[in-house]
């Protein structure tokens, strides 16, 4: 049986956030959750009220042997703005800022240098102010915001991927 590992990135919406890795090979778990607060265990209206602390973030459970680290690292790259350090799209406040969090020292070197190579490569002309901190206890979210783009596809592409696909689109094609 193969090893698993986990990787935990926000970068907005967890709604938006699920598609783009759940469609990878090697990827056994896309989780939408919260994770980075002082609540214990939240929900989403808690969250929301942008009083406990957590982004909305997806929890990956992967095979290393199949997808690593660093791919799923550029892998979110591309779902998000890394210059907006105030939410991400239509989404604004502290719970949908851009967060990579590290599980351990090796997550940590391969997604600082790869934040260093995307502010190097000089694609954006502003700072990258995408934080890269210790990975929290992630809370998963309830049941109706688990797989959103797979059963409510309609609203997925209207309400969340407006905004969005514009940005990426315009930025890394």
């Amino acid at each position: 049986m193969s090893q698993t590992e986990t990787a935990i990135f926000a970068g907005g919406c967890f709604w938006c956030m699920v598609k783009p890795f759940d469609t990878q090979p090697g990827i056994q778990t896309v989780v939408s959750g919260y994770t980075g607060g002082h609540t214990v265990n939240p929900t989403y209206a808690e969250v929301a009220s942008h009083t406990t602390g957590h982004t909305e973030a997806v929890k990956i459970t992967f095979d290393p042997s199949i997808i690593s680290y660093a791919e799923l690292v550029e892998i979110y790259w591309h779902q998000t703005d890394p210059t907006d350090a105030g939410g991400q799209f239509q989404d604004r406040g502290d719970s949908y800022r851009p967060v990579i969090y590290v599980a351990n020292d090796e997550q940590r070197q391969i997604a600082e240098k790869s934040k260093a190579n995307l502010a190097a490569s000089a694609h954006f002309d502003v700072p990258i102010v995408t934080q890269i901190e210790a990975a929290q206890p992630f809370y998963p979210a309830e049941e109706e915001h688990q797989d959103f783009y797979q059963k409510n596809p309609f609203r997925y592409q209207i309400e969340e991927m407006g905004g969005r696909e514009a940005f990426l689109h315009q930025n890394w094609h």
